[in-house]
């Protein structure tokens, strides 16, 4: 008979007006809010192991934050620090954390946010640990077809771009394929509602502008909750390093509700409650048939891992500094790009200026839990969907969850032949070539440990 306990709970976390909203290389202060940023909690309990897998509407949360908000959870709990599992969405109309970006982003408002993060985090861990029931788990998987695309193409003159304009005539192909299944765990729960994990990889990057945004998740859960009765959901980014929800070829009335942004990005507030709804269609696919397991253990581990990092030679240097000091100064019309390809050179240019003085490594850790036969993996930035077929692939388990953005936000994961081809993740990410590999072969391993 199955030994498992789960809980929920749910905090509000939306911040205040004039904050910075973070996720682009241009100063943005939030005007006012479309819907309301949140922290969904999964409390699970075998044995002697208890874990709370925390889901927060933000950006990132680097290591160095991660490790307060591990610190406090603990402290308020009583939990050791690999039962603390504390994932952010990505979505790209949230506000900045404290050093998260630059200059602008620090302040008052940015201090008095993350204090009171700090203790949002805290009470939504207590709250969901104090709501465990008994329950039983079943898993299934399910598809969410037509809204996700790998972002990297390869064009006309061999180059590699990233978001490189809809309707380009220039496109030859995408450079990947993408992974559409929605991973779903249910927790049926003895006098309390049913709880369900969902695990998909997509950038929340949808609604652009100035107002407050959960993007996409939130009309997932919306969804999910307002078809399935007395039923929460709780929703971990999957491996969406190279994955938005940019159609480059679009037809029909495939651009409802999206207008072009500044960065060549079709964009809207309608097409992010399209992409909630068909995930929570790949949701609804398998709830009622999940397959039930018996949950005996329940395990968690971190690993830590060393990472060279990705800096650059003295000639590179040179450039990177004017373009950093022009785009500092505001002055980004005096670099010769435009669209995505200013973005990636921006990116680029701060990439080498930041990491010029070192460090020559990164550490890192990896974060698991395995309940039963169903693992959790998550790594501590935005892997390529490569690392997450990778890691889906690992022998032993019925069902591997890969989760971006986990107790940290470092980089971009590529896979190593993309430092060769170019793209704006590859030429922006601190990590050196072989990054991804690392992390498949390295995750693999925590995994095993946990079988």
């Amino acid at each position: 008979m199955s030994q498992l306990f789960a809980g929920f709970s749910r905090v509000n976390i939306t911040p205040m007006l004039g904050i910075f909203v973070t996720g682009y290389f241009k100063p943005r202060y939030a005007e006012g809010v479309l819907d309301e940023l949140e922290i969904n909690t999964l409390a699970l309990a075998c044995g002697d192991t208890k874990v709370v897998l925390m889901s927060a509407d933000l950006c990132g949360i680097n290591q160095k934050l991660g490790k307060i908000l591990t610190e406090d959870i603990c402290a308020a709990t009583g939990l050791p620090r690999e039962g603390v599992y504390i994932h952010t969405t990505h979505t790209h109309t949230g506000p900045a954390m404290p050093g998260r970006c630059c200059e602008e982003a620090e302040g008052e408002l940015i201090d008095e946010y993350w204090q009171f993060l700090r203790r949002k985090f805290a009470d939504a861990a207590v709250m969901a640990l104090a709501d465990l029931k008994p329950a039983k788990m079943g898993y299934g998987i399910g598809d969410a077809p037509n809204i996700s695309f790998i972002r990297r193409f390869r064009m006309k003159d061999g180059s590699i771009k990233t978001n490189p304009g809809v309707n380009n005539p220039d496109i030859v192909a995408p450079v990947g394929e993408v992974d559409t299944r929605v991973n779903v765990v249910r927790f049926d729960r003895e006098g309390g509602d049913t709880l369900v994990f969902v695990n998909f990889g997509d950038h929340p990057d949808v609604v652009g502008g100035n107002l407050i945004s959960a993007d996409w998740p939130r009309f997932l859960r919306e969804t999910v909750e307002k078809t399935l009765d007395d039923t929460k959901c709780v929703f971990f980014n999957g491996a969406q390093g190279d994955v938005n929800h940019v159609n480059v070829h679009p037809t029909g009335g495939y651009l409802n509700d999206m207008f072009m942004d500044f960065d060549d990005v079709a964009r809207g507030y309608g097409h992010s409650r399209y992409m909630g709804r068909v995930v929570a269609g790949g949701v609804l696919q398998a709830f009622d048939k999940v397959k039930y397991v018996d949950v005996q253990t329940l395990k968690a581990d971190r690993k830590t891992i060393r990472i060279p990092s990705n800096r650059a030679t003295a000639e590179e240097l040179v450039l990177a500094h004017k373009y950093n000091d022009l785009h500092n100064a505001g002055r980004d019309e005096d670099i010769p790009y435009k669209g995505m390809m200013l973005t990636t050179v921006v990116a680029e240019a701060g990439r080498m200026v930041r990491l010029e003085n070192g460090p020559d490594f990164f550490d890192m850790e990896l974060s698991g839990v395995a309940v039963g036969p169903v693992a959790l993996i998550g790594i501590p930035g935005e892997p390529f969907n490569g690392v997450g077929l990778g890691l889906k692939a690992a022998e032993g388990w019925e069902l591997v969850c890969p989760c971006c953005l986990v107790n940290g936000s470092e980089a971009y994961f590529p896979m190593r032949e993309c430092y060769e081809e170019g793209g704006y993740e590859a030429r922006s990410s601190s990590m050196k070539a072989g990054c991804a590999e690392q992390i498949i072969a390295e995750g693999t391993q925590l995994l095993n440990s946990l079988r």
